[in-house]
């Protein structure tokens, strides 16, 4: 049997979290309950797992989460992915304000990749600061 880096009865170490340009500081603007349901979706990540009310983004930006969480002031999105160096990297949250259909707006769909970009970059060494 192979020997484990923690022992059973303990938890697995913690993905580090990095947040990506003003993805912080927007979930901070986000009401408490929103703040919550992201926050634990994100722990759940740096422990290797997923949140039932996160999903794979399909299309373009295919292989990133999203955690989906609606309040009375609206639906709050938050984008992250787990995938880049053992890390966490939210890149983005914000409240869907569109009207039309469930996909998320395109100026938001180009702020995701271009910080997924930067991401990438962050996991390579290629860029020190996020």
């Amino acid at each position: 049997m192979p020997k484990l880096a923690y022992s059973p009865g303990t938890r697995a170490p913690l993905k580090p979290v990095y947040w990506v340009g003003s993805s912080l500081k927007d979930l901070r603007a986000c009401p408490d309950e929103v703040q919550d349901a992201v926050g634990y979706a994100l722990l759940l990540a740096q422990e290797g797992g997923q949140h039932p009310a996160a999903k794979r983004m399909k299309g373009e930006l295919q292989g990133l989460v999203e955690v989906v969480e609606d309040h009375t002031s609206g639906t709050y999105r938050a984008v992250y992915t787990a995938k880049l160096a053992n890390m966490v990297y939210v890149l983005h949250v914000f409240q869907k304000k569109a009207t039309r259909g469930i996909a998320a707006p395109r100026h938001e769909r180009d702020l995701i990749r271009a910080r997924s970009c930067l991401g990438a970059a962050h996991a390579r060494g290629e860029v020190e600061g996020l």
